[in-house]
């Protein structure tokens, strides 16, 4: 459905999904607050999420460089 409404999601680790407007959200994700076509929240995904490691890698790899 091309004129179909997502939102974007966010879990724990920082990661980013799409789900379609109204579906229940999976267990482990929330809202982020964006709306919108797919390529809107494509587009805010991408300006967001410039980092693909999962949070708590992130925060492992800061904790080994100031050991």
């Amino acid at each position: 459905m091309a004129d179909a409404a997502y939102q974007v999601l966010v879990n724990d680790e920082e990661q980013r999904s799409l789900w379609p407007l109204g579906k229940e959200l999976p267990q482990g994700w929330r809202s982020e607050g964006k709306e919108g076509s797919r390529q809107e929240c494509m587009d805010y995904v991408d300006s967001v999420w410039t980092d693909m490691r999962p949070r708590s890698l992130r925060e492992q790899m800061a904790a080994d460089q100031n050991a």
